[in-house]
């Protein structure tokens, strides 16, 4: 049977489109098209399912693929064991998950010896029949019969009967399911602290004794207990109420074996039923839905990962304007980079304002005669340590510009990731000659003026956004955020004549290797004039070409719509819209007036369909339009420095850093982002935060509540100044448990942040506020 059609069902019922929409998608995407490009150019094959979508089809049919895959192992592996009868082949054919299918299969599935397979050559199976059958008898009247030199007693017998009934037991497809489902909607899991981990564990003091449903537990719960296990500060159980539960439990495992009344068989019966849970199935049970969690944890995880990253990919970019970007440091001194509007490193620097050296006066004349000498545009004032001081310095310099030198404006910019690019074999080949510590002031110079295409070189693990990443499966980690960046990059557009290689990269259906073939083309034979001379790189053929074109740029070039998304495949029907309207095509790109005349109706035909002539339309009127916002800054309160500066009742400007399920975390410029709790979101009921903010926004914020020995701030976005519940210590503090460390300069970056394992939102390992 042709599993596809089944698939395409599946899938359409989960992403809301047409089984015909899933089948003509994944016919593209079997092909060899990127998501970016099925989404943008393919509109009419398939109905206009948008790259959220796409992707999760294209997930869900990697998945589905492989259990049809199995499920058809599974069948031959019966059939050859000639036991396949028509019920098993519906069974199997009617299973909707892998773990359904792996049930059917247990009793059939080869394995070691065990206790049953001794029973059975011991004989023993006749005796677990007679009990089943005459429940009459007395079980152990019954067993004298079965003792042989195998068999000692009649004690050996009946445990070997039992062994026999447990096995089958724990390989009934349907009790196994029942359970399952009996505690996904019944188990508590529970956290105890192990005797004597007090000290060495307390980050995980929230969870020395903690007990939830395991239906509810939120994701970063379950990791901060799972991490709290693997750490072995406490130790996990999942398993029904023991009060009421663990009899309900039972009672399934006898409704498994059949009705029973009170003879002795069936008494005998009943007590295998519950040593099966108690001994076997309880376990079984708490594994799968350990693992069950696990994953579960992991994927939300994942998903806030690639929501916060989107966002911070996203974020509007000050632009092209010269800028001096600052790597703050006390001991090392604060390394400072000059590059020009076009990203390119112009000058460099090291000023030691503080101590030891307090060399103020001749940091303030160094910046002075950078700001004047590049007529700087922008300060990008990295947020690590020494930041707030460093940004009162560059503070006091502006005071002192000399009249007729423009006055910069400074943000400070986050620097997350920044050592970990510094130190690569990227920056050593973009900046061989230059120091470790002053090509981390680049970056955070390049990232305000366009945070993609400079992010897109730090492994997005290393940027800082995510939730436990450490502990979350790393290859599902990699391949969703590959995607986001993939997605935002494409969603940009890259300026095929200054975009670097990493950034070219992730244009779709190009990689590493084409990448860094059309810089050394672009390097070797100047700039590009058309997207056609793309053809002229080596190795990049007619398929990378038609994914990869409409995403690149080139502005002024010989074909005005290479500065647009408009694909060259379409330049014939976007040229008839022009002659249509009687205009020069250079003339009235941009001019939406003159375009609103057009029936985009009258221009379909067999190649192109509505959707892509409205898209044309579009790009028209705004050609190679920027799809990120405007560019805003926070605005830090002076005198503000320090956590040891906030008292309850403060109003601040602040910047998200991160957004997780319970709530956002906001940089106030104090080195330690505080956190806003989700019921301290808004003035209503708000079910998921990135309702209300996502990274990179400014927001007003109030101080309710400050703890400075546990490096604590509890902040509220309610124009009532927040209630009770926004305090740290009452729901806020139970969010992440534990308090962590952030590296020094220069220390050995972990992927995770400048320095820094980033497992639980910033520099430290599970605090509730990320520790600057």
């Amino acid at each position: 049977m042709d599993a596809a059609p089944r698939i395409a069902r599946i899938i359409a019922a989960e992403i809301n489109a047409s089984p015909a929409q899933v089948s003509a998608a994944a016919e593209l995407l079997d092909g060899g098209a990127t998501v970016p490009f099925v989404a943008r150019y393919r509109k009419e094959v398939t109905g206009g399912l948008d790259d959220t979508q796409l992707r999760n089809l294209s997930e869900r049919l990697a998945y589905l693929r492989e259990m049809e895959a199995r499920r058809a192992a599974i069948l031959n592996s019966v059939r050859e064991q000639g036991k396949l009868t028509d019920d098993l082949a519906r069974a199997i054919a009617g299973a909707e998950t892998k773990a359904a299918l792996e049930d059917i299969y247990l009793p059939f599935k080869p394995k070691r010896r065990t206790k049953a397979m001794i029973a059975r050559e011991n004989g023993l199976e006749p005796l677990l029949r007679a009990i089943q059958d005459d429940r009459a008898a007395d079980p152990k009247a019954l067993a004298q019969g079965y003792v042989t030199e195998a068999v000692a007693d009649a004690k050996a017998a009946l445990d070997g009967a039992r062994d026999i009934l447990v096995e089958e037991l724990s390989e009934n497809a349907a009790l196994l399911g029942a359970l399952r489902e009996f505690m996904r909607a019944e188990a508590f899991i529970a956290a105890k602290l192990v005797a004597g981990k007090e000290q060495a564990g307390a980050k995980f003091s929230d969870y020395f004794d903690h007990r939830e449903k395991w239906a509810d537990i939120p994701g970063h719960r379950a990791l901060a207990i799972l991490r709290a296990a693997k750490e072995e500060v406490v130790t996990i159980d999942i398993s029904p109420d023991p009060e009421t539960g663990a009899a309900r439990a039972e009672g399934i495992v006898v409704r498994a074996i059949g009705r029973l009344g009170e003879l002795p068989g069936d008494q005998w019966l009943r007590q295998v039923a519950g040593w099966c849970w108690r001994v076997r199935l309880s376990n079984t049970m708490y594994i799968d839905l350990l693992t069950e969690l696990r994953k579960r944890a992991h994927d939300e995880a994942i998903r806030v990962f690639g929501r916060n990253l989107k966002d911070l990919l996203l974020a509007a970019p000050a632009g092209a304007k010269a800028t001096i970007g600052l790597d703050p440091g006390i001991r090392t001194g604060v390394k400072v980079a000059v590059v020009d509007a076009t990203g390119k490193l112009v000058d460099t620097a090291t000023i030691y304002p503080f101590q030891p050296k307090n060399d103020l006066r001749g940091a303030e004349a160094t910046l002075l005669a950078l700001i004047a000498r590049h007529g700087a545009d922008l300060i990008a004032i990295g947020n690590g340590t020494a930041s707030r001081e460093t940004e009162r310095l560059v503070g006091e310099v502006l005071k002192h510009l000399p009249k007729g030198v423009k006055q910069p404006t400074r943000v400070v910019v986050s620097e997350a990731g920044a050592s970990v690019y510094s130190a690569s074999e990227l920056a050593a080949k973009e900046f061989p000659d230059l120091d470790v510590s002053l090509r981390g002031a680049v970056s955070i110079a390049r990232r305000l003026q366009d945070p993609l295409a400079e992010l897109v070189k730090v492994p997005p693990e290393s940027i800082g956004v995510g939730q436990y990443q450490h502990d979350v499966d790393q290859r599902q980690l990699a391949k969703t955020l590959e995607a986001v960046v993939e997605d935002a990059v494409n969603a940009v557009g890259v300026d095929l004549n200054t975009a670097s290689a990493p950034l070219l990269a992730h244009v779709a259906g190009l990689g590493p290797s084409l990448a860094q073939s059309i810089v050394t083309h672009r390097d070797a034979e100047g700039a590009f004039r058309s997207r056609a001379a793309l053809k002229k790189v080596a190795g990049l053929g007619p398929r990378a070409f038609e994914q990869c074109a409409g995403f690149l740029r080139i502005r002024e070039g010989d074909e005005p719509l290479d500065a647009s998304a408009v694909h060259p495949e379409a330049y014939g029907v976007a040229r008839r819209i022009v002659t249509a309207c009687g205009r020069d095509i250079r003339a009235i790109m941009g001019d939406g007036a003159a375009l609103k005349s057009v029936r985009a109706e009258d221009f379909v035909d067999a190649h192109f369909g509505l959707p892509t002539i409205r898209d044309i339309l579009a790009e028209l009127e705004k050609p190679g339009r920027d799809p990120r916002p405007g560019f805003v800054t926070a605005s830090f309160a002076d005198g503000v420095e320090e956590i040891t500066d906030l008292k309850p009742g403060m109003s601040l400007e602040g910047t998200v850093t991160n957004v997780a399920a319970f709530g956002a975390f906001v940089d106030i410029g104090v080195h330690q982002d505080g956190l806003v709790h989700i019921s301290q979101l808004a003035d209503r009921f708000v079910k998921d935060p990135n309702e209300v903010v996502k990274v990179g926004d400014v927001v007003k914020v109030r101080v309710t509540e400050v703890d400075v020995p546990r490096k604590r701030i509890g902040l509220t976005m309610r124009k009532d100044g927040g209630g009770a519940e926004a305090r740290t210590g009452s729901g806020a503090g139970r969010e992440q448990p534990g308090k962590g460390t952030r590296q020094a300069k220069g220390a050995s970056a972990s992927p995770g942040g400048k320095g820094a394992d980033h497992g639980s939102f910033g520099a430290a390992l599970m605090d509730a506020m990320r520790k600057r």
